[in-house]
């Protein structure tokens, strides 16, 4: 593999300002009343998406740590397949996936809608900005070839 320019070494005061506006968007997705088990399986299912190897596997991490199962971190890529996932959580993994993939449709008014029809305004808002956040990690890893080797 090529060598990249680790963005965080190269840029430090802008690495920063990622992980104050981490610290933010954890403080308004709390403030919304999300579970923070289910806000790692939100950022786990963007870095599927994305295919961020490293942030794949620390939020599969960080959600076994904040008490989610197994069972639904494993049938998250077939979330829509499954009976474990509640309705609003459906609706925030739609949201979620739609945030992700912009550039193929925007986010189409029927995920909005469903939504909206389900969340609160406060939970909308943590939805897309904990997507927005998580896509700009996985750019960030992703970019700067952050390694992911077995055994850590």
């Amino acid at each position: 593999m090529e060598h990249r320019v680790n963005l965080g070494k190269a840029a430090p005061a802008l690495y920063q300002s990622m992980i104050s506006f981490d610290r933010q968007v954890n403080e308004h997705v709390a403030a919304s009343g999300m579970a923070e088990g289910f806000s790692h399986l939100l950022r786990l299912r963007a870095s599927q998406l994305n295919g961020c190897a490293f942030c794949v596997r620390l939020h599969t991490r960080d959600s076994l740590a904040a008490g989610e199962s197994m069972d639904r971190i494993s049938v998250l890529p077939a979330w829509r397949d499954t009976r474990y996932f509640n309705e609003k959580e459906r609706a925030s993994l739609a949201l979620c996936e739609s945030v992700t993939s912009i550039s193929e449709g925007q986010v189409p008014d029927s995920v909005y809608q469903h939504a909206s029809s389900l969340l609160s305004i406060e939970e909308i808002s943590a939805v897309e900005w904990l997507a927005v956040l998580i896509n700009a990690w996985n750019r960030v890893a992703i970019s700067s070839r952050y390694p992911v080797g077995g055994g850590s």
